[in-house]
């Protein structure tokens, strides 16, 4: 997901500059629209927490079938995944590559690409929501 009205200004590492409140960009991030709106429809409320990926990951794939949803609703779970783990696991927050991308940035240091998990999820099923956030979320 290219976020390009974030990359105008740039930080001193050539990284595109975050607004001042950490919790707008969250807010940005989590809209989700078009995933939240397809769970609903399948009854399945989505609340921030890891169950909800659980849930997600139970959901029958009808977006397959339609080649113009499926790159949107990808990089929403991707999203939604990364939503999750900012507001459940401790010092992970966004950051905006150069290139518009968001990518999560752990306490570690470590970055993860949640927006290409979530195109994968939603192409193939695997691997699944609840599966990259244990792996994401481990100490």
């Amino acid at each position: 997901m290219n976020i390009p009205f974030l990359g105008h200004r740039r930080g001193k590492s050539g990284d595109a500059a975050l607004p001042a409140d950490p919790e707008a960009i969250a807010a940005l991030l989590s809209e989700c629209e078009l995933l939240r709106s397809q769970a609903a429809r399948a009854g399945v409320r989505l609340d921030d927490t890891p169950a909800s990926l659980e849930a997600l990951d139970q959901l029958v794939p009808r977006w397959r079938d339609d080649p113009e949803v499926l790159p949107w609703l990808g990089n929403d779970a991707g999203l939604y995944l990364g939503t999750v783990v900012v507001r459940t696991v401790t010092g992970a927050s966004w950051r905006i590559r150069r290139d518009g991308e968001p990518v999560l940035r752990l306490a570690s240091g470590r970055e993860v690409e949640v927006a290409e998990s979530g195109r994968q999820w939603a192409a193939s099923g695997l691997p699944e929501l609840s599966q990259s956030y244990a792996e994401i979320a481990e100490p």
